[in-house]
């Protein structure tokens, strides 16, 4: 595995080798980076995973390119860390995109159930009365996404779902992240990470889930998992991910941290996950 910053702008081709790259590795309340977001990128391919709050000045920032470059998204959970830009990127692929540019329809890989949730509690409110559409009603979720359904695989130990995107392969995994008590998965709110072509595990936001974990340990060539720097209720911890066997550890890039990281020790880890670089798993 090779880690490089590009260049110039990033490209969303390659010649078939499955990278990574991070527009951002910073927690909700970061301020020293961007929100987590990522972009995958294999062969003619690409996927962004999370666009949040910070997305829209994130995106061009670190990848020297314009959002409208985005062709198909996936979201991991609504917090505004995640989905922040959702709404900013929906229209302007609509208004700028579809029409000034001439590009197709974004794709969103989504589950029935997590579009219902993410059009009707965050989406909706500032998307649906922009225009009505050919048939006189107001706007939908697929007047602004092309819909690709991922397969539910199994659902023990743990939901899981698939998807083949071209040439990337998504195994896509309930977390267990929220509300801040210690319920089992199947009571927390909908939240999702991701396993990459069954060689890249990305936790996604989740409590210390040592079920998880152990799910994807011996698989992953590499993993990337959340991390906080002290005890919290619906993050992993340093000090729990401590505790982790040292054959895990020394796969494991942290994300998703808070500032001042320089502050601690990540000794046994593979490091911390650094903002506007390549991941290259060739």
């Amino acid at each position: 595995m090779k880690i490089v910053q590009p260049k110039d702008k990033l490209e969303l081709q390659n010649d078939g080798t499955l990278e990574v790259f991070f527009i951002g590795t910073g927690s909700a309340f970061a301020q020293e980076h961007y929100h987590t977001n990522f972009l995958i990128v294999k062969g003619n391919d690409h996927i962004l995973v999370d666009f949040g709050a910070t997305g829209p000045i994130a995106f061009p920032t670190t990848t020297g390119r314009p959002v409208t470059d985005v062709e198909t998204l996936f979201i991991t959970h609504s917090h505004f860390d995640h989905v922040g830009g959702v709404e900013y990127l929906a229209l302007l692929n609509r208004y700028v995109g579809m029409t000034a540019l001439e590009r197709p329809k974004m794709k969103m890989i989504i589950n029935e159930q997590y579009q219902r949730i993410l059009w009707e509690m965050t989406l909706r409110g500032g998307m649906e009365w922009n225009e009505v559409n050919r048939e006189g009603e107001r706007l939908t979720f697929t007047d602004f996404f092309e819909i690709i359904r991922p397969s539910l695989r199994t659902s023990v130990p743990r939901e899981v779902w698939e998807v083949q995107y071209g040439s990337i392969k998504l195994e896509i995994f309930r977390t267990n992240h929220l509300p801040a008590q210690p319920f089992p998965w199947q009571q927390s709110f909908v939240t999702y990470g991701v396993f990459i072509d069954d060689r890249v595990f990305i936790s996604g936001d989740t409590v210390f889930d040592t079920e998880l974990i152990g799910m994807y340990s011996d698989r992953a060539e590499y993993m990337f998992h959340d991390c906080s720097f002290m005890p919290n209720p619906v993050h992993a911890s340093l000090p729990e991910l401590r505790t982790l066997p040292d054959e895990v550890k020394k796969k494991i890039f942290l994300v998703h941290y808070p500032d001042k990281a320089d502050q601690h020790d990540f000794t046994g880890f593979a490091g911390l996950t650094k903002q506007g670089y390549r991941y290259i798993f060739d």
